[in-house]
């Protein structure tokens, strides 16, 4: 449904997004996921045909998005971060306006417009001023307006920026029901915008693609090696070594400022703690405290982006 090949976007000698290729097959619901200024704005607004890339092709639905321009745009609904409101305007008024300069047919608008309100719930609000609505009911109008037209594809920026928890939780089970009638490209910085609603990631970092997983190939990356902590009462001499000669041990490292603590590093496919806790009433260490050390994907995030090793 989406291709993006060796897509660069260059603003002078600085490239925004440099050769990026990713493509989204129909249904699926994507998570751009990035820091700030990695480059997942800029490469949704080629992919709407905001801005043209300075080289590489997009395609939606099999239209280029600079050769075809109309084709593409008649199939993608698009959610800026900030959405395309007219604040002056009241919610049904504004998606009737809406509808039609989507080229939405003049019989069919009325019920194209209840249907937006109906599934992004906003019939409380459908006759009130839009200026006046609260920041999660003004995302819903915008939502709203980027389903009118019925796309293949939504394109949704920071969807829950600003939004009180309450809001956030509305609209992420929002977006979760578009699986399937639309394939989705849902970009962000909030890791758990994507562990939340989405099938794949796909992360950008300094123009460029990072990885492209799914969720539990993303988790698998934390499994490679396992982590311990360990609190002892009276660690001896040679402590480390003797529970690095544990089998299964690859590291063992006296932590700074607490004294008796340690973290110990094992295979990934090794549990050590019963022969560790062995050791421990062997040697007389008094074990006061063990327990595993998982990696969050927020930690495997961070890893990816500085360009290390998840372990």
């Amino acid at each position: 449904m989406i291709e993006v090949a060796g897509v660069t976007k260059r603003y002078g000698e600085r490239a925004a997004v440099d050769g990026i290729g990713f493509s989204v097959s129909q249904g699926e619901i994507l998570g751009f996921l990035g820091p700030n200024g990695a480059g997942k704005t800029t490469t949704m607004r080629i992919l709407t045909g905001y801005v043209p890339p300075t080289s590489g092709t997009a395609r939606v639905a099999g239209f280029d998005v600079q050769e075809h321009p109309i084709e593409a745009k008649r199939r993608i609904g698009y959610l800026p971060e900030h959405p395309p409101l007219y604040t002056d305007m009241l919610v049904r008024p504004f998606l009737r306006f809406v509808a039609t300069i989507r080229g939405v047919p003049g019989k069919d608008i009325n019920a194209r417009v209840d249907r937006a309100i109906e599934r992004c719930g906003l019939a409380p609000v459908a006759g009130r001023l839009i200026g006046n609505l609260s920041k999660g009911f003004q995302q819903r109008v915008g939502l709203a307006q980027a389903i009118l037209h019925e796309p293949d594809v939504l394109i949704l920026d920071e969807p829950t920026v600003g939004l009180d928890p309450s809001q956030i939780r509305d609209i992420r089970q929002l977006i979760k029901s578009f699986a399937g009638a639309h394939t989705v490209i849902l970009s962000t910085h909030i890791l758990a915008e994507v562990t939340m609603t989405c099938n794949r990631v796909l992360i950008i970092n300094e123009g460029r693609i990072a990885a492209d997983e799914t969720l539990e190939q993303l988790a698998a990356r934390g499994g490679k090696t396992r982590r311990i902590a360990l609190r002892l009462a009276r660690p001896g001499d040679g402590v480390e070594g003797a529970i690095r000669a544990i089998p299964g041990v690859l590291s063992v490292i006296r932590e700074g400022g607490q004294d008796g603590a340690f973290v110990v590093e094992t295979e990934g496919t090794r549990d050590a703690r019963e022969a560790i806790a062995q050791a421990a009433v062997t040697h007389g260490w008094g074990l006061l405290e063990m327990r595993p050390i998982t990696l969050s994907l927020e930690d495997i995030f961070i890893c990816i982006i500085q360009g290390e090793e998840a372990a």
